[in-house]
């Protein structure tokens, strides 16, 4: 009689999942390259397409990246990616964490506001009133509308019995001006000069509105035109140095871009020294950059804010300066 034995069943080997310290490379090389870019973006090249500057443009922004891939980590519950993460959250702390202090004092010799009114705005005067409510001294508008600059004119001129408008720029103060012209960096008249004479001493006071920029598939970022007239305008300030100066505007670019370089070299920004945050000015509804700006020199801010919404898609921007 022939013993049947029963096949003998082996028991399947568990599949090893990878440790903790093993899970996550992909994110952990993310993480490294995230931080290498907020580094060395300058090495990024502007030919071509702009790239090194629409980067700019969005580098606060690359934080966002950091959270996506903190959350990642979290998920495959990588203490390899974890620890990698620590490298990009500390650079971007570093380059970015003193604007989220508020660095505003009280005091200051004389407030200037700067707005891009939208040439589509829908109600000039309540703008230029709003404007006048913020108690500044000086109070500049870009974007001005030739049939519109009478209203503007109307309701400011009762708190501000001097101004010039020139081409689409104008400045109204409560303090007298003097050698106002206009100042090309464009074939069209979008800057302007002028001096203010404030009880403590004049002040150059420049307002202009840089070429616009758009990211197109085909050309990338459309800078180039914003770039030249940065060139002509960082000319007329080497070529008539004063020993206090202030340049407002719509820059249609940050202060991290270098295409405003010609500009922070010999200006510094009010909003990264007397600022609360970043300062974001545009779009109005929800404001992603800094594109407009209150530079000094020769002068101290005390204080930079963003005023309330307007009937623009920009807000305006306020500096209180120590002369």
């Amino acid at each position: 009689m022939t013993a049947i034995t029963e096949p003998i069943t082996v028991p399947p080997t568990p599949e090893r999942r990878p440790g903790t310290w093993r899970r996550g490379r992909v994110i952990a090389v993310f993480a490294v390259l995230t931080a290498v870019l907020m580094l060395a973006h300058r090495l990024v090249p502007n030919w071509a397409v702009n790239a090194g500057s629409l980067l700019e443009t969005v580098l606060p922004w690359l934080g966002l990246l950091v959270v996506a891939l903190l959350v990642a980590a979290a998920v495959r519950r990588s203490a390899l990616a974890l620890v990698a993460l620590l490298l990009p959250a500390l650079v971007w702390g570093f380059t970015f964490g003193g604007r989220l202090l508020d660095r505003r004092a009280a005091g200051g010799d004389f407030t200037i506001v700067s707005h891009n009114v939208n040439d589509e705005n829908p109600d000039p005067a309540g703008t230029a009133r709003a404007l006048a409510a913020s108690g500044a001294q000086v109070i500049a508008l870009e974007e001005l509308k030739k049939s519109e600059i009478p209203k503007y004119e109307d309701a400011l001129a009762a708190g501000y019995p001097h101004h010039s408008v020139q081409g689409t720029v104008g400045v109204w103060s409560t303090f007298p001006l003097h050698d106002t012209r206009p100042v090309e960096i464009m074939p069209w008249t979008r800057a302007l000069r002028t001096t203010v004479d404030t009880p403590r001493g004049p002040v150059a006071v420049f307002v202009a509105h840089l070429p616009s920029v758009r990211v197109r598939l085909d050309a990338g970022f459309t800078a180039n035109g914003r770039d030249a007239a940065i060139g002509r305008l960082a000319d007329e300030l080497a070529a008539a140095p004063a020993p206090r100066t202030v340049l407002v505007g719509d820059f249609n670019g940050t202060t991290d871009d270098r295409g405003l370089d010609p500009i922070t070299a010999r200006l510094r920004p009010a909003q990264d020294e007397a600022g609360d945050g970043f300062g974001f000015t545009w779009p109005a509804s929800l404001p992603l950059a800094r594109i407009d700006q209150i530079f000094v020199g020769g002068v101290r801010p005390v204080a930079a804010w963003t005023l309330p919404a307007t009937g623009s898609d920009h807000l305006p921007v306020a500096a209180s300066l120590a002369l």
